[in-house]
């Protein structure tokens, strides 16, 4: 039995600008006004990040407002080669002025660097992602024009706390296995994402983050035998004492459990070796993966004084998940991703 707390409905934030409550949720049931912060303007990041795919090719999708610094991101991501290229420009001190939604469920997130320009809207159920990056492979634009629908009943929300900074705290929702369908242009090259095959996942964070973090997240979605599953797993950053984001999700309705390891493989220097097989395990056996990495995104940015060290590894995860009722889901060359992520920022 897992003791984890519950959020409640009301204000995400006190007048003190410090977390009314740390746990988890399955909807956003917190209300998030970044008015109510009362850190540092410097500090809040704001980010939807979108990931579309089925078991050929895929596209990440990121859109941020970091204060000092504005992102849209773009990756092509082809599982059989395999290859991936990201492109991603950069705005200076928006501080703000995106006015990103301050909820994941209706609204509008905007942003044009140059002549790129990415628009999520969302209403009525839906989600709607076209993107245009101006040069993107070989001179050549991106284009992006992705529905995403049947939105599932539940989804990952988590309220952390930060032990060091009462006024750092993340508030992040996943949402796992919406149906995705759409066009992605390269120049001549076309990727069309069909529904019965293609799904997509949202990570949409608000926040204000303590200087230097190390996150491990991992998440995956697709039909096992008839049914529409995934999961979402992590830790690493903040007091997550009171909730750990670990969920299985099964048609639409998730199954919380406790807390996992990822076993990243290590090279005989004591480095991470992304690219051998990895395992994951949990303290309550529900979550018990071997995973075979296909290929690594990886980035690495050392300014200094912002480092992010970013490995994104896409792979096959089999084993088993136990769900609520003690049902097991048994996952077999089911591609997701797991990533272990350093930014200093």
């Amino acid at each position: 039995c897992i003791m984890e707390h519950v959020l409640t409905k009301g204000p995400l934030l006190d007048a003190q600008g410090q977390l009314t409550e740390a746990g988890y949720a399955t909807s956003l049931i917190k209300e998030y006004r970044r008015s109510d912060i009362k850190a540092s303007g410097f500090r809040i990041k704001e980010w939807d990040y979108y990931l579309i795919y089925n078991d050929r090719f895929g596209i990440a999708l990121t859109l941020d407002d970091n204060s000092y610094m504005s992102m849209l991101s773009a990756s092509i991501l082809d599982f059989t080669t395999p290859s991936e290229l990201t492109v991603s420009p950069i705005g200076v001190m928006p501080m703000g002025k995106t006015n990103l939604p301050s909820t994941s469920e209706s609204g509008v997130s905007r942003l044009k660097i140059g002549k790129s320009e990415f628009t999520f809207t969302v209403g009525q159920g839906k989600r709607r992602l076209t993107c245009y990056l101006d040069k993107f492979k070989d001179g050549k634009p991106f284009e992006a024009d992705i529905l995403l629908y049947d939105e599932p009943q539940d989804s990952m929300v988590i309220a952390t706390p930060f032990a060091e900074d009462k006024k750092a705290f993340y508030y992040n929702q996943k949402i796992v296995g919406m149906r995705a369908k759409g066009t992605v242009k390269i120049g001549a090259e076309e990727y069309v994402f069909d529904p019965a095959e293609s799904f997509g996942l949202l990570d949409w964070g608000r926040g204000v983050w303590t200087r230097d973090n190390t996150w491990y997240w991992g998440a995956g979605h697709g039909m096992v035998d008839g049914h529409v599953v995934g999961f979402n797993i992590g830790y690493g950053f903040g007091d997550t004492s009171a909730a750990s984001e670990n969920m299985i999700f099964v048609d639409g309705i998730a199954h919380k459990f406790d807390k996992i390891t990822f076993n990243i493989p290590q090279t005989s220097d004591g480095k991470d070796d992304f690219m051998k097989p990895w395992t994951f395990t949990s303290s309550d056996g529900r979550f018990e993966m071997d995973f075979e990495p296909i290929m690594d995104r990886a980035s690495c940015t050392d300014l200094k004084v912002i480092i992010s060290d970013q490995h994104q590894v896409f792979g096959k995860f089999t084993g088993k998940m136990i769900l609520d009722d003690g049902s097991v889901v048994e996952l077999k060359d089911f591609l997701g991703f797991a990533e272990k992520v350093r930014n200093k920022w």
